[in-house]
């Protein structure tokens, strides 16, 4: 195992940097991709993730909108991990400056990988929001069967990247030539909750942030279902090397999460350290003007109700128990407060001793 060739491409990002460090541990040779890899923020912590590793983490530089690029990256190559895709801070000025890179970015990357002839098989990350198609009713759930119609400017720039760039994964691989074949398993995580071990913030942690740094005064009557990083990383270990991963979409849920039960967790835990966290909901009619003039609440009538999710392949298939809510959140913020994303309070304690 130790001499198979892992390729995790964006290793800087949230969940880049929880698979890299599950692969080191699990004893892979592992090599991953940054834009820049002279911008210290984002590569300095890579070679810490796993102190007892027994290969050092491969940093090579490429971009998803240089198709040359990625040729080196992918050489030697058992197994790819596209985790990589662009995820906006603030609304696009064009759809288009988002679908494109997610769709050409991912091409590049499984172009490389069919030239190189030594991968076997590529995992993709693609998301819940490519699957969330339509309000459905209390006995409906929402399942890899589903997919949004990425041709309906109405869902918005980054649930189309999504499912634009998976459906163009599944036809570049069914299209192969037999000579350039390899498989390819897909996984479609809800909102990444869990411990932060990238070096740069991210837009991963805007909730945790935003809540503990009492950026609202109130809260949204919202429900969102997520699922922990490492669970994640989980998923695509399983999915890289179980055979019945292969060809398959995998839908990636933990737990719903109540705006307002997520507030009380980190409420009951950081109020003691001096943390102001909104804990009033907003009243619905509040919720309804406001969604007019916040680009965060627009679009989000679908998360007023709780959505149910199926989620039998992970637990199922790839054998993933989902880890709780309560420990995701704390983990979240505890790791972003101590890498500085998050500041520090007074009374601030400083984590309990568990391995995150």
């Amino acid at each position: 195992m130790s001499e198979q060739l892992v390729l995790v491409t964006g290793g800087s990002g949230f969940l880049g940097a929880n698979l890299i460090k599950l692969l080191q541990n699990e004893g892979y040779r592992v090599r991953t991709t940054v834009r820049d890899a002279g911008n210290q923020k984002k590569v300095e912590h890579l070679q810490g993730l796993c102190p007892q590793a027994q290969h050092p983490v491969d940093i090579v530089e490429a971009d998803l909108t240089n198709a040359e690029s990625w040729h080196k990256a992918v050489e030697g190559c058992i197994y790819v991990h596209h985790v990589a895709s662009p995820f906006p801070l603030e609304t696009p000025k064009s759809d288009e400056d988002l679908i494109r890179p997610a769709v050409d970015g991912t091409l590049n990357v499984l172009k490389a990988c069919a030239a190189a002839k030594t991968v076997k098989r590529v995992v993709v990350t693609s998301s819940f929001a490519a699957i969330l198609n339509k309000q459905k009713s209390k006995d409906e759930s929402y399942s890899e069967a589903d997919w949004i119609n990425p041709e309906d400017k109405k869902f918005g720039a980054y649930p189309r990247s999504k499912a634009l760039a998976e459906k163009a994964a599944w036809q570049f691989v069914e299209e192969l030539p037999d000579s350039e074949k390899f498989e390819l398993s897909v996984t479609n995580p809800c909102l990444i909750l869990g411990p932060v071990n990238s070096g740069i913030p991210g837009s991963s942690i805007a909730l945790v942030r935003k809540l503990l740094q009492k950026e609202y005064p109130m809260i949204p009557r919202f429900c969102i279902p997520v699922i922990d990083v490492r669970d994640v990383a989980l998923a695509h270990l399983k999915c890289m090397t179980l055979p019945e991963a292969a060809g398959h979409r995998h839908l990636l849920f933990g737990n719903n999460a109540w705006f307002k039960e997520m507030a009380d967790i980190l409420d009951k835990e950081f109020r003691p350290q001096g943390y102001n966290v909104p804990t009033y909901e907003m009243p619905g009619f509040i919720l309804s003007a406001a969604s007019l003039f916040l680009s965060e609440l627009r679009n989000a009538a679908i998360y007023r109700n709780k959505l149910n999710v199926e989620n039998s392949r992970m637990t199922q298939v790839l054998g993933i128990t989902p880890t709780p809510l309560d420990r995701s959140l704390l983990d979240m913020a505890y790791t972003s407060i101590e890498k500085g994303f998050v500041f520090k309070t007074s009374k601030y304690k400083g984590p309990p001793g568990t391995d995150i």
